[in-house]
């Protein structure tokens, strides 16, 4: 399978406005860098750039950049997505060695309906959405698949259950970080309605007082001492 080309071009300007420049021009702004090269500002065409990202493989799609120097395998590292118009801002782009294992994040997906669903009523949660693995880069794989219908309340599906050939790929993640599982639905205990109804219909009892009381009782023992000195007199 031929590899993707995209078009690529020096660029020397640097500053929003240049960018601006030459996103109107239908290219993204991006840098190479990564190898035995040095680090490269570039102008990459923007509609193959963005059906790569859009493609079954993503960011782990391994294409060449084509310059006028000539042409060097990269994948995409890092890019900036416009918030609110949601085109392309920035990409950064890695060299790639197509002899040398490199990492990869590669996601994970399930299929099938679990056992612990179906007949025991529990719910499916997935938990890890990508695993990372060390590969070469003619062999990273375009996604994990699982089938999880076997799955039953309190099984977990983990990272070391992945279908990873050994040979040619190993795992950096944790083998045992859980991708999804199965677990019973909580219900909250209801209190009876009489329950309910005989607490709303009780008063609440009255709070004592107890320093107004002391307060009583100290100015009676004030008038009772006060009596004697009257006699003095």
């Amino acid at each position: 399978m031929e590899m993707i080309i995209v078009e690529a071009a020096p660029r020397s300007d640097r500053g929003k406005n240049a960018a601006r420049r030459t996103r109107v021009s239908g290219h993204t702004p991006a840098v190479i860098y990564g190898g035995k090269g040095e680090a490269e500002a570039l102008a990459l065409n923007t509609k193959q750039v963005t059906a790569i990202l859009r493609s079954a493989s993503g960011h782990n799609t391994i294409f060449k950049v084509k310059l006028a120097s000539g042409e060097q395998p990269a994948m995409v590292r890092d890019w900036q997505v416009d918030p609110v118009k949601g085109h392309l801002l920035h990409v950064d782009l890695m060299r790639v060695s197509m002899d040398v294992r490199m990492r990869v994040k590669v996601p994970v997906h399930t299929f099938g309906e679990p056992q612990g669903v179906k007949l025991q009523g529990g719910i499916f949660e997935m938990v890890t959405r990508e695993v990372e693995i060390e590969c070469l880069p003619g062999e990273i794989p375009t996604e994990f698949r699982v089938d999880v219908t076997e799955l039953m309340i309190g099984k977990h599906l983990r990272a070391s259950d992945l279908p990873l050939d050994p040979e040619k790929m190993k795992l950096v993640s944790d083998p045992q970080r859980v991708i999804a599982h199965v677990v019973a639905l909580r219900v909250e205990e209801e209190k009876p309605a009489e329950a309910v109804a005989e607490a709303a219909a009780t008063p609440a009892e009255p709070e004592v007082i107890k320093k107004g009381k002391k307060e009583t009782e100290e100015g009676e023992e004030g008038e009772g001492e006060a009596a004697p000195a009257e006699k003095k007199k």
